[in-house]
């Protein structure tokens, strides 16, 4: 369960707090069913600091921080008729007998970003985002140029007002802003959602102007919020019979292709603030309301061929050619077919026709042919034997499902591990799109990740489209890299297993290359949150004499990044030597700042109290953890003495 939360905590961040989410919203409900199945299942291993009991997500960001005055909760989910009944049935349970619920109110869940903008005294003040729920991020400069958000409102407003509602990007305008970056030769955006999230939060309040966002509020009184001049949508509607709310759910599924935006489920309300005040709220989400989600959007297409992709770590996956579809608010041409094993299963064919669905910013999946459409003349899809890129031979371990290009110096492969250390996530070098990396290997200017660190930028400066500005960019840039975060370059590195996280946790105990080189497997099996198949992945790709070769030449070149801690002042390093680990919401920051912080002062951070955590940082309800400590003896402390660790590294006497 331990394991389960940390994956929806990352995936929510990615949703909630950056808006760039990286997997199917349906994959992170199974994720969140799974959760609480488990939680219902087992309460006594339940944690009290689970993401079923939090709101959305927050990391550092470049926006000043903005305390919500009321929370903006998340909403618990239905995903089909039966859990909705439950749910209504489960309400009904919690109020007086005399009292029924006589109305119900169902709105479009829009799959855009919410906001909370606060008017005084008619004049709009300030807009945030959700964020975590209790603190956002300020976005008022981009909301502003938003034109369906009223600046000014009448006499007839209240002093101070709090309107909460969904910031969308329009599928039609949504197509007009590819078009025009298609035309500049630009890339295209992946979906509307994203690009409204990327939108409203850019630096630059002229850049969100020219993105054509929109806005519509929701949660209170809808004719009132109309008459004071904001957008209610127009599918809104308020029922007496619960059959009436199904029955809006059928027609919701059935017309939502037919929208301008896009939606991702339906939201039900108890239509009686003096009920809803009754019915209260869990720590997550308001007890009288609840969001029906659709299933992802599928539509049907002929495929047209079916081509296998090298991937970095040369990994062989087929994917379809199709033609071209509208689903999940864009239009796509390509299709994931995963593995050998899948197409066989599914037995799809080229000229068949198939059912496609896509949903958040990933590749579209086919999901099955249509059997009753498909053309004589089809035969059964082979798997090639060899590399399209190299032509080397293609390898399957038996009782694996991934096919493989074994070759290091096939030229795709080359691309994508590069493609990814230059990537934001690891060593963040701007310029390096892979358009610029295709010319670049193309060129010969590169071939593997250190000749990032001597590339010729005479001869860049001689192509077409380099001037002079773009060149020196992309040196200083490259000059930037050099001094990255240890952990950054890890996860660059692309070593087996090891994400983000893990690349962080090895940089905090080694702190540079130089002592990674020499590392043994018992260095790596004492460390907290490594378990033994990372570890031996880790130990593997260090005692590999290419590898070996590799950090040699960077370090050569100047690439020697040290861990984050060793980069502070030795004043700064107030936590240095201990671990502290994090439990229970804290008052002034969350759980995810307080271990940033002290990782930042040479601390360590893991998720569990073991018999070497220094102390034990405990908010409200610590829970498990709290136990933890009495067994193992671990001091437990609040949040004022752990202002005192960070000032001075001694708890106040």
């Amino acid at each position: 369960m331990s394991e389960l939360g940390e994956l929806i905590r990352f995936h929510n961040d990615l949703y909630h707090g950056q808006g760039v989410p990286e997997i199917l919203d349906s994959d992170f409900d199974l994720l969140w069913r799974e959760l609480l199945d488990l939680e219902k299942k087992y309460p006594h291993l339940a944690d009290p600091n689970s993401p079923s009991a939090t709101v959305g997500g927050r990391k550092n960001t470049p926006f000043a921080e903005v305390k919500h005055h009321v929370p903006m909760q998340s909403l618990d989910n239905a995903f089909d008729k039966d859990q909705l009944s439950s749910w209504t049935d489960k309400v009904q349970r919690r109020l007086e007998t005399e009292q029924k619920i006589s109305a119900w109110t169902c709105e479009l869940k829009f799959d855009g970003l919410a906001v909370s903008i606060r008017y005084e005294k008619g004049q709009l003040v300030q807009a945030a985002t959700r964020g975590d729920g209790f603190i956002g991020e300020d976005v008022t400069e981009n909301v502003l140029t938003i034109s369906d958000v009223p600046k000014i409102l009448g006499k007839e407003a209240p002093e101070v007002l709090e309107v909460r509602g969904e910031v969308y990007l329009g599928i039609e305008a949504f197509n007009a802003l590819n078009h025009s970056r298609a035309s500049l030769n630009e890339p295209s955006f992946a979906n509307p959602r994203n690009t409204a999230a990327g939108s409203l939060r850019q630096k630059d309040s002229k850049v969100t102007a020219s993105r054509n966002l929109s806005f519509w509020a929701y949660q209170i009184g809808a004719t009132w919020l109309k008459s004071l001049g904001f957008p209610i949508n127009e599918h809104a509607k308020k029922f007496t019979d619960f059959k009436e709310v199904v029955s809006y759910i059928e027609n919701i599924e059935n017309m939502r292709h037919d929208l301008d935006y896009e939606i991702d489920g339906v939201v039900i309300k108890v239509d009686d603030l003096v009920l809803q005040k009754q019915l209260g709220t869990t720590a997550r989400a308001p007890r009288w309301a609840i969001a029906y989600k659709l299933p992802p959007e599928e539509r049907t297409t002929r495929l047209i061929d079916i081509e296998v992709s090298i991937g970095p770590g040369g990994q062989a996956t087929p994917f379809a050619k199709l033609e071209p579809v509208f689903v999940g608010g864009s239009t796509v041409g390509t299709a994931t077919l995963h593995n050998a094993d899948q197409v066989k299963e599914k037995d799809v064919r080229p000229g068949d026709l198939v059912v496609v669905r896509k949903a958040g910013d990933v590749i579209p999946e086919v999901l099955r042919p249509v059997i009753s459409e498909r053309p004589a003349n089809t035969r059964p899809w082979e798997f090639p034997t060899s590399c399209p890129a190299c032509k080397e031979q293609l390898e399957r371990t038996e009782g694996e499902a991934a096919t493989f290009c074994n070759n290091y110096e096939c030229p795709r492969q080359i691309r994508g591990r590069i493609e990814h250390f230059v990537s934001r996530g690891a060593m963040d070098i701007e310029g390096f799109g892979e358009q610029r990396v295709d010319l670049f290997v193309s060129e010969g200017l590169i071939n593997d990740v250190s000749d990032i660190f001597r590339i010729d930028f005479e001869r860049i400066s001689e192509m077409e489209g380099f001037g002079e500005l773009s060149v020196t960019n992309l040196k200083n840039a490259i000059e930037e890299a050099r001094s990255m975060d240890l952990g950054r370059l890890l996860f660059g590195l692309r070593i087996p297993h090891v994400g983000t996280t893990v690349a962080q946790l090895i940089s905090e105990n080694f702190q540079d290359l130089e002592v990674l080189k020499k590392v043994q497997m018992q260095d790596l099996e004492v460390i907290d949150g490594l378990g033994p198949k990372i570890a031996m992945s880790v130990f593997e790709w260090f005692t590999n004499e290419r590898n070996v070769d590799l950090i040699s030449r960077l370090q050569h070149l100047g690439v020697n990044p040290k861990s984050e801690s060793l980069l502070l002042d030795d004043q700064d390093k107030t936590l240095l030597g201990m671990t502290i680990v994090v439990t229970g919401r804290l008052q002034g920051l969350s759980r995810e700042e307080a271990r940033k912080i002290i990782k930042e002062r040479g601390g360590k951070s893991p998720g569990s109290v073991s018999a070497k955590t220094t102390y034990l940082l405990a908010g409200e309800g610590g829970g498990s953890k709290l136990e933890q400590a009495e067994k193992f003896d671990v001091p437990v402390i609040d949040e004022t003495a752990f202002e005192n660790l960070i000032k001075n590294g001694n708890l106040p006497k």
